[in-house]
């Protein structure tokens, strides 16, 4: 059974860093990309980072490109988002997921994901 246990979010200041964490299981880092998502009340869920299986390459929204990092323990099952220089609008509720399907990020669905963990950058 596929499952994800998404951690590390919280109250953190404007210009403030949060290090989430996501256990997974159930499926194979090395075989299928992984990535997290963010859904704010009220928008539309965005892709913010992904890794790919085979060679670690790593892609980033717009919006979180420079200030986030996604990296993986490869020989574990955990994935792990890094964002630092943190600003309101990065506010939102942050899940991992995979969809299962490819080893690259190209194109990836999120068809699995966990209970997400709430990020809330205020002042």
């Amino acid at each position: 059974q596929v499952n994800f246990v998404e951690s590390g979010g919280g109250l953190v200041q404007p210009g403030g860093s949060l290090r989430l964490s996501c256990e997974t299981s159930g499926f194979s880092l090395e075989s299928y990309a992984i990535g997290w998502f963010r859904q704010a009340p009220g928008k539309e869920r965005e892709g913010v980072s992904c890794i790919s299986a085979t060679d670690d390459m790593t892609y980033y929204s717009g919006s979180v490109k420079g200030r986030f990092t996604i990296s993986r323990d490869k020989p574990g099952k955990t994935v792990y988002l890094q964002m630092n220089e943190l600003k309101t609008e990065d506010t939102a509720v942050y899940y991992c997921g995979t969809d299962l399907k490819s080893s690259s990020c190209f194109g990836i669905e999120y068809n699995y994901w966990g209970q997400g963990t709430q990020v809330t950058v205020s002042s």
